[in-house]
This record gives structure tokens, sequence and C-alpha cells, in this order.
């Protein structure tokens, strides 16, 4: 059992920085291992994990002007977009275009696909962005995972602006409903892609 759930206190959530990239980039890589998005990307099991550990170190500078907020033991982590900064700008696919295309390699078709594909399904009003909410397996089931997803919502919250997030797993849409969000739309990434659940709470 928890220690800090025994004794009621919430844990304790801290901003990241970047000495904390290598850590949460493993931790959302295993997080992630079977995101149905990101299996259809990766649909061959053998080097999944180190492509994401690539992807996430990626994604994880991409959002260094947002919030990266993280647990002090590394077993979960959010990565939020500010306000207008939700879309994948045409420099930031330059900045990084030699680092995905490492990271991707003969995927890279269906990368760029499913982040054209996210970009076209944001609300029009201004929104925080929760880009990246991720639980290592291994500490699982004591709350981290909402915590620092709540912290992120209280953080935020006096901006007064909903909060955005999609997720191509179907069982996490009740973990965000408790934490105030609702299903907007469902869609898939082209024909044979995932489909994906927006949700909005606010």
């Amino acid at each position: 059992m928890d220690q800090r759930a025994s004794d009621n206190r919430a844990p304790v959530v801290r901003l990241a920085t970047a000495p904390d990239r290598p850590v949460l980039a493993a931790m959302f890589a295993r997080a992630f291992a079977d995101d149905p998005a990101l299996c259809w990307v990766f649909p061959n099991p053998h080097g999944r994990e180190r492509r994401l550990k690539r992807l996430f170190a990626i994604l994880f500078d991409s959002d260094a002007a947002g919030v990266r907020l993280m647990m002090p033991d590394s077993a979960a982590a959010t990565l939020w977009r500010a306000p207008g900064h939700a879309e994948t700008t045409l420099g930031e696919m330059l900045r990084y275009a030699p680092a995905m295309l490492a990271a991707f390699g003969g995927a890279i078709g269906r990368g760029l696909a499913l982040s054209k594909a996210i970009d076209a399904h944001f609300p029009a009003e201004p929104f925080w962005y929760l880009h990246l909410a991720g639980c290592d397996p291994a500490h699982q089931g004591r709350g981290l995972g909402r915590a620092v997803v709540r912290a992120g919502i209280d953080r935020m919250g006096g901006s007064g602006l909903p909060f955005y997030l999609e997720t191509a797993t179907e069982r996490n849409i009740g973990f965000y409903q408790s934490l105030g969000f609702r299903v907007t739309r469902e869609w898939r990434v082209g024909r044979d892609g995932p489909v994906f659940w927006s949700m909005l709470n606010g």
C-alpha cells in the first residue's frame, strides 16, 4: 500500500526539467507499449520500445514551452501544451526532422498521418492540451496517474480555459470522465487506423 495514500496526503508533483528527460522517455515508452495508436504506427513489437523512447524524448523537448509535471520517483508524468500551441507547427517539424526520422524509421508515413489527424480534431476555441499522460505499469493502481493529471488541472484551472485530450485506449475513457472530461467526438485515423475519442473538460 502507498504510504502517502495511507496517511491521506496527496502525492507530491513537481515540474519536470531537462535532466528528467531520459527516465521519463523510458517511463512513457513502457506506459504506451500497448497503446493502439502507437502499435498501429509501429506494428512490429521488436524494437518498438527503443523507437518509443526516442519519440517520447522528442516530445518531452517539444513540450518545454508548456507545463511538464511528474512524480518525484518518475512513476507518472504529464506533458501539457499551452493554449494556441497544440498543433505541430512547420518550424517544429523542421527542427525535429532528423530526430523524428531516426525515431520512426520506415514508420514515418504513419507517424505523420497520426499527427495530422490529431491536429485536425482540435477544438476551435483556445484550450490547454493534455498532450501526454502516462504511468509506469509497475506503479499503476496507486492513484499516481490521477494525481499528476489532477495537479495539471488544478495548476491551470485559473485560466478559465477548457482542457482537451484525445485517447486511443477505450478503457481510459472512464478514468478521464472521473476527472471531469466528457467525450465530444469519436474518429478514426484514415480508413484502417486507430479509433480515437476526443475529450473536453470545461
